[in-house]
């Protein structure tokens, strides 16, 4: 029982609450007035409901809980407990919205109703992910699939949506709330990121160069204090070699291109994205 209502696990419920009031806003205010779509089975609640009489929140319980049935062995206990109180209040929320309140549409445009859509629904996600929790469906599938099979999560988790979307041609008969929707989903991939790893505007940099005395000493002056030398070996024996390791800011890094061309034209960077930092005050 204090498991449940730990201050670690009412943090997540604040979180998986402030989420799905985002998730059931989006599908009102946005995407069901439309006619758009977006990924998960929110999506496929959705295309359901423009061919029939149910409300969205009804096909979301009636499509997950199966799946939550099938997957709660890979989910874990708490996981699991947190998914089912996530997807009712989903439901919930937006046959309130809709049912009881009835909210008018925020906006009924195909652009704007895909891209405010879009990052309302990456709001709602990256919260609910924040509480550890998920909405469902082709996550748990998603889940399920990679266990079995040599397929990561993420792949699955396309091929759905790829699949939802192709059905949304034949349902929605419009291509281009189809294109719109695809738009949405990846507005919504974008936010995710943003939310939960930050907009960094950072480079994570690899410096190979013989002269690491020399670059030590130009990279604190002109740049900063932090890195690390990396030492190894080269593919043949007994050659040593050195490495700098540092992350520089965007604004930057034509200043570092510089200090290597100018004292070490041997040398060469490789530069690739730092997606999230953790530590040391980051």
């Amino acid at each position: 029982m204090n498991t449940f209502f730990s201050r670690h696990e009412l943090k997540n419920y604040a979180y998986i609450i402030i989420g799905s009031v985002f998730l059931a806003l989006s599908v009102v205010g946005f995407f069901a007035p439309s006619e758009l779509i977006t990924g998960g089975t929110a999506g496929l609640a959705l295309l359901i409901h423009y061919i029939t009489n149910l409300t969205i929140g009804t096909i979301i319980i009636l499509v997950n809980l199966p799946l939550i049935l099938l997957g709660i062995k890979f989910l874990g206990k708490m996981f699991a407990v947190r998914t089912i109180i996530t997807i009712l209040l989903i439901s919930v929320f937006i046959d309130f919205l809709t049912q009881i309140v009835h909210l008018k549409p925020f906006i009924i445009d195909n652009s704007l109703g895909a891209i405010f859509g879009g990052v309302f629904v990456g709001i709602g996600l990256a919260f609910i992910i924040k509480g550890e929790s998920t909405a469902g469906g082709s996550t748990i599938l998603a889940k399920i699939i990679s266990s079995k099979t040599e397929l990561k999560p993420g792949q699955v988790i396309l091929v759905i949506d790829f699949i939802i979307i192709f059905s949304s041609l034949f349902i929605l008969n419009d291509t281009a709330k189809v294109l719109w929707s695809i738009i949405s989903i990846y507005i919504t991939a974008k936010v995710i990121d943003v939310i939960l790893t930050g907009n960094l505007n950072k480079k994570v940099v690899y410096l190979v160069t013989q002269k690491t005395d020399l670059f030590k000493e130009l990279i604190r002056n002109e740049l900063g204090p932090q890195g690390t030398i990396i030492k190894g070996d080269g593919l043949f024996d007994n050659e040593n070699k050195k490495m700098i390791l540092i992350v520089v800011k965007v604004d930057k890094l034509q200043k570092l291109r510089e200090l290597v061309e100018k004292n070490d034209p041997e040398g060469f960077l490789i530069i690739t994205e730092a997606t999230e930092m953790l530590g040391r005050g980051h």
